[in-house]
């Protein structure tokens, strides 16, 4: 299977100073008028390049922290560069409340990552977003299960919709997350049975990554793993399948 890689970093982790901004990326941050956004781009940057060098087995001196860069390809997608030239690594990149995650792995992989907060979503937001086959499994769900199962049904989209390199460009019901193959996973992994619901795992198996995939209308399938902490859900898919996620350590 591919192995893929992951980095979790926050805004308390960013640097003060941008001595690891390439003079472009620098310029970019000060065109940014809002602060908000500025805080966001540069959590992205620093997490995207701190994975990748990482990755990389490179060191994190500022210079090299310099010659990382992301640029957007056509479709807006991030592509990695390497003191000016393309890297033979992919990623994807999401954040949200001043919590970042970045997904690594080799260039010939197509890969997605998404980063949720779990909150309640309304029947309007499910009518315009989710499939038939999703609203089907929304509406046999526990009550306690249903905000993180719409977190993690949104998610799995978005990291899908991120491996097809087009975003929310794409109607989000061109792309269906499945469950079908969590309990497997879950009693590969040495969990046992998930007591009548999927995303109900016993105490001991938090934080663990459990498998789930999602169906393009184009046929394309793409495999994934998605995990649950505190009121966080992460997704990742890879195409091809992935193992399970690594954690990259600075």
């Amino acid at each position: 299977m591919t192995e893929v890689y992951w980095l979790v970093q926050t805004e308390a982790d960013t640097p003060a100073t941008n001595d690891w901004l390439s003079e472009s990326e620098a310029a970019r941050l000060d065109s940014m008028r809002f602060e908000k956004r500025r805080k966001d781009w540069r959590l992205g940057r620093w997490t995207a390049k701190l994975a990748v060098v990482a990755y990389r087995n490179l060191s994190e001196h500022s210079q090299t922290l310099r010659d990382v860069e992301m640029r957007p390809a056509a479709s807006g997608a991030p592509d990695v560069f390497f003191a000016g030239q393309p890297a033979p690594v992919t990623i994807s990149l999401s954040h949200r409340d001043g919590i970042a995650i970045c997904a690594v792995a080799p260039s010939s992989v197509a890969l997605g990552c998404d980063l949720e907060i779990i909150e309640p979503r309304s029947e309007s937001f499910i009518a315009d977003y989710f499939t038939a086959e999703e609203k089907e499994l929304v509406a046999r769900a526990r009550a306690d299960d249903r905000s993180r199962l719409l977190t993690l049904l949104w998610s799995g989209k978005e990291s899908a919709l991120k491996a097809l390199r087009e975003g929310l460009r794409l109607d989000t019901r061109s792309v269906v997350v499945s469950l079908d193959d969590v309990e497997q996973g879950g009693a590969e992994a040495g969990l046992g049975p998930f007591a009548g619901s999927v995303l109900a795992p016993p105490p001991h198996a938090a934080n663990r990554w459990l498998p789930f995939h999602v169906r393009c209308t184009t046929g394309q399938v793409f495999h994934g793993w998605w995990q649950n902490a505190g009121n966080l859900v992460r997704t990742l898919v890879a195409d091809p399948p992935p193992a399970p996620p690594v954690l990259l350590v600075p």
